[in-house]
């Protein structure tokens, strides 16, 4: 038990160091200094009109679509290298309950 309560806390600590560290890099998932680079894209030629049409920055609009993807990709990445703390802190949880669950207010 106290092998598990501590592997509990090990894996809870680094959890939570992580999200925190996450939750101050979220606005930083990218260096926004960096030069901008030119490169090649394939648009569907309607589309590229059209967008032209009404005044759309492709480049801007293609930027935060691709910090939105890079995000996603980057939390599924961390969810699958940390499932196995996950899953060990939902089992102690369920087995024994938070650490703070007899001096909360709530």
């Amino acid at each position: 038990m106290m092998l598990k309560v501590l592997t509990y806390l090990c894996h809870a600590h680094s959890i939570y160091a992580y999200l925190i560290k996450q939750e101050l890099e979220m606005e930083n998932i990218y260096n926004k200094r960096a030069p901008k680079k030119a490169t090649n894209l394939s648009i569907n030629s309607d589309l590229l009109k059209k967008a032209r049409n009404l005044n759309i920055n492709l480049s801007s609009t293609f930027e935060n679509a691709l910090v939105e993807i890079v995000r996603k990709k980057q939390e599924e990445k961390w969810k699958q290298a940390n499932a196995e703390a996950i899953n060990t802190y939902n089992e102690f949880v369920e087995e024994n309950g938070v650490f703070s669950q007899n001096i909360r207010s709530f």
